[in-house]
């Protein structure tokens, strides 16, 4: 958006200011908000926990997609899976980089995959 600073981790270019990986997590799921936050104040974007998103894993799908928001996107294919962003406490630091993404089928249940309730504020 358009408060981004380019950083590679949400928040910061330096992992470790903003991000639970497998080096200095414990091997465990940390408390929310003890990282630096995000541009937006928003904490654990990157590392922690990997959070479901609602875009649809499909290989063709990013070069025809709108570029902003893509919603209510059903693949064309058969092999339906849902992306997943942001790394986990489990993984190495590459793995919350702002620009990477993986992907599982949306029944799938660990401890190192969560999702975030997003409202408008009041």
């Amino acid at each position: 958006g358009n408060k981004s600073r380019g950083y590679q981790y949400a928040g910061s270019s330096t992992v470790g200011d903003v991000a639970w990986y497998d080096s200095n997590s414990e091997q465990k799921t940390q408390e929310v908000g003890t990282k630096a936050p995000n541009e937006l104040g928003i904490y654990d974007m990157s590392g922690n926990v990997w959070e479901w998103c609602s875009d649809w894993y499909d290989k063709g799908y990013y070069s025809k997609s709108p570029t902003t928001n893509p919603y209510n996107y059903t693949p064309e294919w058969s092999f339906f899976r849902r992306v997943y962003r942001g790394g986990s406490w489990r993984n190495f630091a590459f793995y919350g980089r702002v620009a990477y993404r993986n992907y599982d089928a949306p029944n799938v249940k660990c401890d190192y995959l969560g999702f975030r309730i997003c409202r408008t504020a009041p």
